[in-house]
């Protein structure tokens, strides 16, 4: 089972090979591409967590289970729990978190829902987020 803070789960959405530092990007691409978005990869469980989790694990701004600029990662994780109706120590598969996100998440929404993260700007979320509003 993968454990997710809130906010990874938008980020997993929109991940495309871009991350903090070599050993991050390898992690987040082998929880991203080779066990959510394989063939069966919707089936994959996940734990909400409030903090580090298996994203977070080889983040070079992770300080134990906290991180370098926690004030902004738990205002993005309040915000996303809040957006997604996600509570703490939830299981739900990746495909039921498509759904919510799906759900309660429109197009646009990123700008607040994420304001103050520096993928942001990328638009690759907001590119995955349009992607999975048209399926």
């Amino acid at each position: 089972m993968l454990r997710f803070r809130p906010h990874h789960f938008l980020c997993a959405l929109g991940y495309q090979g871009k991350g903090y530092s070599d050993g991050f990007t390898a992690n987040m691409s082998a929880i991203v591409v080779d066990r959510l978005r394989v063939p069966g990869g919707d089936a994959t469980p996940i734990q909400v967590t409030g903090h580090a989790d298996d994203i977070c694990a080889p983040c070079p701004k992770r300080r134990g289970n906290l991180c370098t600029e926690q004030t902004s990662i738990s205002r993005l994780d309040r915000a996303h729990a809040r957006a997604l109706r996600l509570a703490s120590h939830e299981r739900l598969t990746w495909g039921e978190a498509q759904a919510r996100i799906r759900k309660h998440v429109q197009p646009g929404d990123l700008q607040t829902l994420c304001q103050g993260c520096q993928w942001l700007d990328l638009g690759l979320c907001e590119a995955a987020l349009a992607r999975l509003h048209e399926d």
